[in-house]
């Protein structure tokens, strides 16, 4: 049937900020989707608070919503706007259940909204443990046996029903969010009550465990004419007991029989049918006994899933996009497959390869917690790899991680520490089966310790042939050729033989052993395939077809980190839009299926491909590109420049070397003082000795931190000479080649990020940002407001000419990012960064400039003044960037900032009231203010006198206030009330039995040394589990309690950011 006519207007609802479990996985698919709305003439009404995502670029929609994810926010849009129809299924489980919620609220019958893409009754059925176990009881498939509880006392009672050990499965979360295994009574009532709390709906389903089991997903797509596809088959390496988004995962699935597989498939089909999904894509888990065959259904999300964008990248089926269409009306029929264009979207995929995706995790982050992998999702992003087989897709999958790994090199010649972690569930199990092999192990053993399929172990158990294969003779044609179709990257190889990766290549060269790339086709090459969607291989045909014309190649940034995030693929899908409309050929290399960028419709070639020397030269040796841009994917790119440019690559944009002058401190510093700008009193130490020594030069607090690193790795500051040398015992370990950089911190300091676009004549500053909290906080982190609101004009103005200066000083062209520190009004430059940053895209949306455009235009050759660029970008609006966190899912873990980065995403409030927009950021951010109650207050000296004008504000809009005996006497001497209560560590009755008792509403809490910091660590713990909003800066609290009494006194407005230009 044709698209609907009786609809014109639609309500798209996003995910959100980039969390754990619910990633950039969905800016892909709302990208996607509202394309392809907007494509058949609808209006499109988008509503998401995540700026560094493409689908808020006003482009994408006819009205782009930046504003906080609640049911309160979204009446307003729908009370302004009016929409026909809200499609709720794009935006992860945030849309789903604020959908549900819409219609609880009764808001969609109110205004006459027509929900699209999934009903509110499949949505129920799916998303409720009990009704869910009902539907699939009644067409004939079993479930695992459970019990659904929503109380403690409930649970206690029940969980005899069950045994141990037991999974407990919130409803209506993300990423297992609150998810655990209990394996006995001892922890049962803890895991239950955080599942419990963990749960919008205070409700969670018991199972019977069956960790072990075989488990495996099914992607399904249905039109309204009950036509059902299945779009992937995917199958995880790890059995049961692992979050399938920490699972290495494999498609098509690989240990399957045929008849195993059409009975998955039959019984998708069912479920799609019985829960009632009318239109667009689901994800459904299977687990199989391994023993007998017996198959039970774990869930299903009737949504497009974190699965369904690794299907869509693994195929080349947009999911997406059809189910978009296949909502407004459209049968799969009707609509043609983009990359054949000649099979229509009916047709279920065909692969001819194998892919491979391995999660990203980031326990280095977070040493308080335990490395061990469960039901609650960790990972942070994802790698994904296309080989010919399954091995040449795992070496490539894990070259591609970026942990310091070019495949099975972790050599640990403990073979109890190796029985040790193939027990576990740790991340690290992958390599140490490598290892297993090596200690002569054989598969059964491994398979009776792991439970992984004997298919995949044999597979390991093959390259580890090859490895030893290559260790006893020279290398030939014969041996070199059989180890590049085991996956074994020249790294690696380097390695066994003991020479460099160059002298590898060379041989491979000499014996014209090199990769060649197959298209991505949807249909295993039985029709033409009009999309070059590339991977390599060393087979005989190629299909990658250069052609000798314009063309320039970006390199993405890998798998999302924290650190290193979807902002920076913002960055490259904007510079490859720019440059295809100036009619270059554009050529994506990334590995990250999440993303944009590897849509197969945004570059005009795009090689899934891992970000290494060896994988990238292969790529510029095929295309000979007549420029790269390494300067938009974070580190990843820019790490590989000086090999590419010496391997014969064109670098366009700043020079390899202008980089490494900004990274190299000696140079660095050196610059500096010839420009006259000032820094903090730094030293350079190569050993611990070094370092003690330095140290009484500088004088304490210290920022410490290894050379070359991002997203803030490994930063601390150290208040004595104690902390000093328990860092670089534990830490870090100075060397001559990896030496410790030492800088005098700057205590009580402002800190300010500065964007810029140089084409090496002329600088434009993009924005000015200044930070909420003081320096000492990772950028990455901190709350930041554009324009700056307290700095004063003479202060702006020399941010702008020494940051002109070092632009040109620097030969920047294209992006440049500074970062300055101001203490008793002097400017002190704390780093250069000439590369595109992680706040481009929030300052692009806050002006309502692409600036990642305007910088690959300057790159590849035009000028600010062609581009009619200028000199300033004023606006009379504030825009607040405020950060997300990881830190319930990582026990044990503080929640204090550092210069350590510890975000996986941020947010926006934009309003023309600055207190309005901080506000906001602070809704988008999950943290509930509140608007009365009482307020703990307890600050370090330094910050006693800052904090009363806050207390009175507190005071002033009904808050208690409950502080600590030096923070109380100080407010009394100020005539401010307020009750006395212990310290933690002064025993019973003290602040934290107030926070577990729900007495307090709002943490105000500042340290200075480290062992304040470790004394007051439970107050921050407590408050995050009790989702209490705490405040660990002055600056801070002073701008929460402004939007607090912004919240009690007036009404949030909502405006498109098309209206604030």
């Amino acid at each position: 049937m044709p698209k609907r006519n009786d609809i014109k207007s639609i309500l798209v609802i996003g995910s959100g900020p980039i969390v754990i479990g619910q990633a950039c996985e969905f800016d892909y698919s709302g990208t996607q989707a509202c394309k392809a709305l907007k494509e058949e003439g609808y209006k499109v009404i988008l509503v998401n608070s995540n700026p560094a995502t493409i689908m808020t670029d006003p482009d994408f929609s006819h009205r782009t919503y930046v504003e906080p994810l609640t049911p309160e926010i979204l009446e307003k849009i729908i009370d302004k706007e009016k929409p026909d129809a809200l499609l709720p299924t794009i935006g992860g489980q945030t849309a789903l259940n604020l959908a549900m919620k819409l219609d609880e609220l009764g808001v969609l019958k109110k205004y006459n909204v027509e929900l699209i893409g999934a009903s509110i009754n499949s949505i129920d059925k799916a998303e409720k443990r009990e009704k869910f176990k009902i539907a699939m009881e009644k067409i004939g498939l079993r479930v695992p046996k459970s019990i659904i509880v929503t109380n403690l006392d409930q649970g206690l009672k029940d969980i005899s029903k069950i045994g141990f050990p037991a999974i407990l499965r919130p409803s209506f979360t993300l990423g297992g969010t609150g998810g655990s295994i209990s394996y006995s009574k001892d922890d049962f009532e803890s895991l239950l009550k955080a599942a419990l709390d963990s749960s919008p709906v205070s409700e969670v389903q018991i199972d019977e465990s069956i960790v072990g089991w075989k488990e495996y997903e099914l992607e399904v797509v249905r039109d309204s004419n009950d036509n059902v596809i299945i779009i992937c088959s995917i199958e995880n390496f790890d059995p049961m007991g692992v979050h399938t988004g920490d699972s290495i995962t494999v498609a098509p699935a690989q240990t399957l029989t045929d008849k195993q597989y059409q009975e998955l498939r039959d019984y998708s089909i069912d479920i799609i049918r019985e829960i009632g999904v009318d239109t667009g894509g689901s994800n459904i888990q299977f687990g199989v006994n391994p023993d007998n065959g017996d198959v039970v259904v774990i869930e299903m999300n009737p949504r497009v899933s974190r699965s369904s964008a690794l299907a869509s990248k693994a195929t080349g089926y947009p999911i997406a996009k059809i189910a978009a269409k296949l909502a407004v009306g459209y049968t799969l029929d009707e609509l043609p497959n983009d990359i054949t264009r000649h099979t229509p979207a009916s047709f279920e995929p065909t692969l001819d390869y194998v892919v491979v995706k391995i999660p990203r995790f980031t326990f280095e982050k977070f040493p308080q917690t335990s490395p061990e992998l469960g039901t609650q999702m960790k990972s942070v992003g994802e790698v994904m790899s296309i080989g010919s087989n399954f091995k040449e897709a795992l070496g490539k999958a894990l070259r591609s991680l970026e942990v310091d790994t070019c495949g099975f090199d972790d050599f640990s010649t403990d073979k109890n520490l190796t029985l040790d972690v193939l027990s576990s569930n740790n991340p690290r199990k992958l390599w140490f089966l490598g290892n297993a092999f090596r200690h002569g192990m054989s598969i059964d053993e491994i398979f009776d310790l792991t439970k992984i399929d004997r298919w995949f172990l044999n597979n390991i158990k093959e390259i580890m042939d090859t490895e030893d294969e290559i260790k006893k003779y020279d290398i030939n044609p014969s041996n070199i050729l059989n180890a590049k179709k085991n996956g074994i990257s020249d790294k690696f190889l380097a390695h066994l033989k003991n020479c460099s990766e160059k002298e590898i290549r060379e041989i491979r060269t000499k014996f014209k052993i090199e990769p060649t790339y197959k298209m991505v086709d949807t249909c295993a090459a039985e029709f033409e395939a009009y999309t070059p969607y590339l991977y390599s291989t060393y087979q005989d045909e190629d299909e990658s077809n250069p052609e000798n014309i314009e063309k320039i190649m970006i390199l993405g940034g890998g798998p999302n980190r924290i650190g290193q995030g979807i902002e920076f693929d913002y960055c490259c899908v904007h510079a490859s839009f720019a440059l295809k409309e100036d009619g270059f050929q554009t050529i994506m290399v990334n590995c990250n299926p999440e993303t944009v960028s590897t849509d197969y419709d945004t570059s005009d070639k795009l090689y899934f491909e891992p970000l290494t020397i060896e994988d990238t030269l292969s790529i510029i040796n095929k295309e000979k590109p007549s420029g790269i841009i390494v300067h938009f994917g974070g580190q990843t790119p820019l790490k590989l420049a000086i090999d590419i440019e010496s391997g014969g690559g064109k670098i366009i944009g700043t020079s390899p070397d202008s980089i490494d002058l900004a990274e190299d401190r000696e140079r660095f510093n050196t610059l500096m003082k010839e420009l006259s700008i000032l820094q903090p009193d730094s030293r350079i130490a190569k050993s611990t000795e070094d370092a003690i020594l330095k140290s009484k030069e500088i004088g304490f607090p210290i920022i410490v931190r290894p050379s070359y690193v991002l997203g803030g790795r490994a930063m601390e500051i150290v208040y004595s000479e104690s902390d000093l040398e328990r860092y670089l015992t534990e830490a870090v370990k100075a060397s001559n080649d990896r030496p410790v950089l030492m800088d005098r911190f700057l205590n009580d300091a402002k800190e300010v990020d500065v964007d810029a676009i140089s084409d090496g004549k002329r600088v434009v500053i993009c924005g000015i940002l200044e930070h909420i909290e003081e320096a000492g906080i990772h950028s990455g982190d901190s709350t930041m407001v554009l324009p700056p609101h307290s700095l004063t004009r003479k202060l702006i103005d020399e941010i702008k000419l020494k940051t002109k200066d070092i632009a040109l000083k620097l030969k920047v062209k294209g992006f440049l990012n500074i970062q300055y520190a101001i203490k008793n009004e002097k400017l002190y430059i704390i780093e250069v960064n000439p590369r595109a940053s992680r706040t481009v895209p929030f300052i692009s949306k806050a002006i309502g400039v692409p600036l990642a455009k305007l910088s690959a235009r300057i790159m590849a050759g035009k000028t600010l003044d062609e581009l009619k660029v200028p000199d300033d970008f004023n606006i009379d609006h504030f825009c607040v960037k405020e950060s997300v966190f990881p830190f319930i899912k990582f026990p044990n873990v503080d929640t204090i900032l550092g210069p350590e980065m510890k975000s996986t995403g941020e947010v926006m409030g934009i309003d023309k009231d600055l207190k309005a927009a901080f506000a906001k950021a602070q809704i988008a951010a999950g943290n509930t203010l509140p608007n009365s109650g009482t307020a703990f207050i307890s600050v370090k000296n330094d910050d006693k006198e800052k904090i009363v004008e806050v207390a009175k504000k507190l005071q002033l809009l009904d808050f208690d206030l409950v502080s600590t005996e030096g923070t109380h006497q100080y407010l009394k001497k100020n005539d401010i009330n307020s009750s006395i209560v212990k310290k933690v560590k002064d025993g019973g009755n003290n602040i934290l039995d107030l926070i577990k008792d729900d007495k307090i509403d709002l943490v105000i809490n500042t340290t200075f040394s480290s062992n304040e910091i470790l004394e007051s660590f439970s107050i921050r713990r407590t408050s995050l589990v009790k989702q209490i909003p705490y405040f660990t800066t002055v600056a801070g609290a002073i701008a929460g309690v402004d939007a607090i009494e912004y919240l009690k006194n007036e009404e949030i407005k909502v405006k498109p950011l098309q209206d604030y230009f």
